[in-house]
């Protein structure tokens, strides 16, 4: 269960990132909301998951997901380029992530 909890609170780490970028500075009251929501239900995520998980298997699965799902994201909006050199170091990432799942 911690690690579905983890996985959904690294997809909310996406939004919360995405949101604040869509914020203006936290001028627009729609990406602000879904910043302020987002970044606590994925902080609480991330405690709950911590409390079975180690903290740095589960801070770094969290933080992976989260900043692979962000630059995918900004990449299929056309918000940032794509270039060869990315997808490889995303692919890295994940790979990342999912060793540190099976090395658990």
């Amino acid at each position: 269960m911690s690690w579905l909890v983890l996985v959904v609170s690294g997809v909310l780490e996406a939004v919360w990132a995405t949101a604040m970028g869509k914020s203006e500075g936290f001028s627009r009251l729609g990406p602000s909301a879904v910043f302020a929501v987002a970044l606590i239900a994925s902080m609480a995520g991330l405690a709950y998951a911590m409390r079975s998980l180690p903290t740095g298997t589960a801070y770094a699965v969290w933080v992976g997901i989260g900043a692979t799902l962000t630059v995918v994201y900004a990449m299929a909006t056309g918000e940032e380029s794509v270039s060869l050199v990315k997808v490889v170091c995303i692919v890295a990432i994940v790979g990342g992530v999912i060793g540190l799942k099976m090395a658990g």
